[in-house]
């Protein structure tokens, strides 16, 4: 029996493919190339990620000097404190409201605006693909500033515009609460550049064929662009839907240089970032800063990997395939 067992295991250990020298030569070759993406990820990535995980079970503050015994475990309190802060869910609330109305906006647009750009009849095409990118290459903080002025009450260009149209009371942009959000998403909408780029490259890869065909067949413009634009670009689409899930929940700098710290007018502008800021770097309390760096990281993984499970299923691949 043991001779029958042995020779069973030998064929099967000769069955096997042997790795070649040259093979091993390869991955040693890949694995050196991948080895500054990894210890760059674990020393800047997954390490700060674990050590904000430490701090929030702890009451440490930035204030205090960086020794072993600063590091007080609370347990759970800064999470439970997390459910009374009057700031913590009201800022989240304001977030998840701009997501709402910038995340559609931040498709829509530069969608619609790859597709002027890409049509035969627009003259100077590759002028108006200059003038909608060059917005998204200035940066946050002056973007920010010449918004501020752009959208100024008194003095801002839009609402002069409307007071010539004979809009008697336009709206304050940036000190009614009601449309402090919208302004700000008007700012995100300005700078689809990239976006749009994007999008424009994946509808020039789109078959010729498919249009001709549907020509032929009788299909109108909004039928080809519903029933093989959109399908055929769905995979960017969807890339760009991840993206900006990812952005609307981490906004932070234009918000902070327009409301300030406190979110002003009447916190209507103090997104999730920015209390997690007031914690960690206006009061030190890092320890609770911590804890909601950790929600909004779980947030947001949440919802990507939602994004993952059901929209992926509604993306078309060239192959066939879906993932």
């Amino acid at each position: 029996m043991s001779a029958v067992t042995s020779t069973t295991s030998l064929a099967s250990a000769s069955s096997r493919p042997r790795i070649s020298a040259r093979t091993r030569r390869q991955w040693t070759t890949g694995f050196l190339f991948l080895m500054p993406w990894i210890i760059g990820f674990l020393a800047f990535q997954l390490l700060p990620i674990l050590f904000t995980v430490f701090l929030s079970f702890t009451d440490y503050s930035a204030s205090s000097e960086f020794k072993r015994g600063n590091f007080n475990f609370v347990g759970l309190d800064n999470y439970k404190h997390l459910l009374i802060d009057p700031l913590a869910l009201p800022s989240m609330g304001v977030t998840l409201k701009f997501a709402l109305i910038g995340i559609p906006l931040g498709l829509v647009v530069p969608l619609l605006l790859a597709v002027l750009v890409n049509s035969r009849r627009l003259t100077a095409s590759s002028l108006f693909r200059t003038l909608f990118y060059l917005p998204s290459v200035i940066p946050v903080v002056a973007g920010a500033i010449i918004f501020g002025g752009v959208l100024n009450a008194q003095s801002g260009w839009l609402n002069l515009a409307l007071k010539f149209l004979g809009v008697t009371e336009p709206p304050r942009w940036f000190t009614d609460p009601i449309w402090a959000g919208f302004a700000l998403n008007l700012l995100t909408i300005w700078s689809v550049g990239n976006a749009m780029i994007i999008l424009l490259a994946s509808l020039q890869g789109v078959p010729t064929e498919l249009y001709e065909a549907a020509t032929v067949d009788g299909a109108g413009p909004l039928t080809q662009f519903f029933y093989i634009t959109v399908p055929m670009i769905s995979p960017v689409i969807f890339y760009n839907l991840t993206i900006g899930v990812i952005v609307a929940f981490q906004f932070f700098v234009p918000a902070l240089l327009i409301g300030g710290t406190n979110g002003d007018p009447q916190g209507s502008l103090l997104f999730f970032p920015m209390v997690f800021y007031r914690e960690a770097f206006v009061f030190s309390h890092m320890g609770y800063a911590s804890v909601l760096a950790v929600v909004i990281f779980a947030i947001t993984m949440a919802s990507t990997g939602l994004l993952f499970f059901f929209g992926q299923k509604l993306v078309y691949y060239a192959s066939g395939e879906t993932s």
